[in-house]
């Protein structure tokens, strides 16, 4: 209750549990949802890491029971539909409720449980989810600010935050007029940085998956991503019906004759239905993840084995680029969700187009949660007052200066010239960390080799390996004293590829490594373990560790699979089937999801 009180601070707002304006009103009220306990990936941070998205943290797994979470929702309805939000959940739309029906129309797992989907290995599946700056969105767990405004004929739930990695404000509106028989929903974006920086928006809808769903899709030519990335004729090649999936498969539309889309389940009598400009929302995804075996992945977020598929819309074509939000830009665009009880067509349909409040007075937020920024703040508070300096954070704290915060140069130099020891090699890690967070992997490496602490010489192995200097990775690494980091799977991890980049006479210290957390259950340990074996010339007990493993689904990382094919190479084994118990997808290269590989 602390954290919501706090956000209502900063918001500068007073809500009251109930308001009303004619045929449509807003109530709050907050209540509790089982979720999961997340596991950090570990204490060294995120920069140049092609399995994370720096300042945040990533994570390597999801308890199998959750625990009771409480959490923040707002409810708007009228006389037909009826839409709930939880700030605390990402803006996240949790609900929406085809009132004439009384049915809902999306994916609600009840639940909170976290999957391995980048960027942060944190993705729930259900609702409405809003990305940005990249899909998926890396704050979907996380709390937003949010304010609740009213005109006479629409009341408006606005969810936003500044986000951390660039700094730029973006926020998602929610609006709900008093005939609507659809939820509006805007989205703003604003770069008030003095840099260009990458942005992508993608509306992710899930609904529930059943044999029967129909999908209502414009004709066009269609980029289909599954095991492999083709272009097919919709009409004539794509699927009917959820029941012609076999595979998990994405379909992104290169042309249209109309910009709406939805799909109808005749079984449950619940469809969903998006309409757009397509001057300012081209963007059609549908994903299903099928009904082959394929669909185990779509139950990882319930509690309830209820498959789901989902439909997407947005300003750009498809996920493979990115676009650029320039110094002082600001960009927007308007979807609408239309619940339905029986099949619309897309075709007859007209787009809604309801009096929207003017742009300028949808709110952009600061930064939305303090424990991630006050400290920093206080640091260049210090640092311009001249005053006594905070302390730096402690290394399990995992909370690394923002790369959203410019210009913290003089602040940490500040803080390095007047500490001694091991506090000043704090400040010089937490700066090596800023500066490669930044992308500045020259001066980071300067500033990491000086710091003293065990963390940084693992980020400066990273940030020199992926230089090329070998040599000098290994050498950083060495520099590790502290028992417990050098049992940390991350730094088991680093180790191990340094040491096989330097050779094959590196396998005794390999060896003698990972010898040392052989007990572990650790995906990335036996990862290692398993390459080790056939780097040895061990292949059939490699086979067998990598086979009884229980590891867990993973999307867009493929190291299991990768193993598999020099086993299979070296014992002239066939490649395919990959085994599912490796628990990596399939999927054909496609998609700007890492920012390094």
């Amino acid at each position: 209750m602390k954290n919501f009180a706090l956000i209502f601070a900063l918001c500068g707002i007073c809500i009251t549990a109930h308001s009303q304006q004619a045929d449509v009103s807003v109530t709050e009220h907050d209540d509790y949802l089982l979720t999961g306990v997340l596991t950090p990936a570990g204490p060294v941070p995120t920069a140049f890491d092609p399995n994370g998205i720096y300042p945040y943290v990533s994570y390597s797994e999801t308890s199998n029971r959750p625990v009771p979470k409480l959490y923040h929702f707002i409810t708007l309805q009228n006389s037909l539909v009826k839409a709930t939000i939880c700030p605390g959940l990402g803006g996240k739309v949790m609900s929406l409720v085809h009132k004439p029906s009384g049915k809902e129309v999306l994916y609600t797992p009840g639940i909170v449980r976290q999957t391995r989907i980048l960027p942060r290995f944190y993705f729930t599946a259900g609702g409405i989810e809003v990305s940005f700056p990249v899909s998926h969105t890396p704050v979907q767990n996380e709390v937003l600010l949010y304010r609740v405004d009213k005109t006479p004929a629409r009341i408006y739930v606005t969810c936003g935050e500044k986000e951390l990695r660039f700094g730029m404000q973006w926020s998602v509106e929610y609006s709900l007029g008093t005939d609507d028989d659809f939820l509006t929903e805007r989205v703003v974006y604003a770069n008030t940085t003095g840099t260009a920086h990458p942005w992508m928006s993608w509306s992710n809808a899930a609904i529930p998956a059943a044999a029967d769903t129909k999908f209502y899709f414009p004709k066009g030519r269609v980029l289909s991503h599954s095991s492999k990335v083709d272009t097919i004729d919709w009409v004539t090649q794509g699927p009917k019906t959820q029941a012609d999936i076999k595979e998990m498969t994405g379909w992104f539309w290169q042309t249209k004759d109309v910009n709406a889309f939805g799909a109808y389940t005749p079984s449950s009598g619940t469809g969903l239905y998006h309409f757009a400009d397509a001057a300012i929302a081209p963007g059609i995804k549908l994903w299903s993840y099928g009904n082959g075996p394929d669909s185990a992945w779509s139950v990882l977020s319930t509690a309830h084995h209820q498959t789901y598929l989902e439909i997407q819309g947005g300003p750009l074509g498809d996920q493979s680029i990115k676009a650029e939000l320039q110094p002082g830009e600001t960009r927007w665009h308007t979807e609408y969700w239309l619940p339905a009880g029986k099949p619309v067509d897309i075709y007859h349909h007209a787009t809604p187009a309801p009096a929207l409040r003017p742009l300028n007075q949808l709110p952009l937020f600061g930064w939305a949660r303090p424990a991630t920024v006050n400290l920093w703040q206080a640091l260049v508070k210090a640092y311009r007052q001249k005053t006594a300096l905070p302390a730096p954070p402690p290394v399990d704290a995992d909370n690394w200066a923002p790369s959203a915060m410019e210009g913290l140069d003089a602040a940490f130099a500040y803080a390095i010239a007047n500490t001694k020891n091991a506090t000043a090699g704090m400040w010089r890690f937490y700066y090596g960390a800023w500066l490669a967070g930044c992308g500045h992997a020259d001066s980071a490496i300067t500033i990491l080799s000086n710091s003293g602490e065990g963390v940084a010489y693992v980020l400066l192995a990273r940030l020199l390996k992926i230089k090329g200097n070998i040599k000098g990775a290994a050498a950083a690494i060495e520099q590790v004293k502290a028992p417990w980091l050098q049992l940390h799977p991350q730094v088991v991890t680093e180790r191990d590829k340094v040491l096989r980049a330097l050779g094959p006479q590196t396998l005794p210290e390999r060896t003698q490594w990972l010898a040392k957390v052989d007990a572990l259950n650790d995906e990335w340990v036996i990862e290692r373990r398993v390459q080790l074996l056939i780097d040895k010339g061990e292949v059939q007990q490699a086979k067998d560790l990598l086979l009884a493993t229980h590891f867990q689904k993973v999307h867009q990382t493929y190291t299991r699979t990768a193993l598999w094919l020099q086993i299979t190479d070296k014992l002239h084994l066939p490649f395919e089937p990959i085994p599912a118990t490796l628990g990596e997808d399939h999927l054909a290269n496609f998609g700007a999801y890492r920012e390094y590989e």
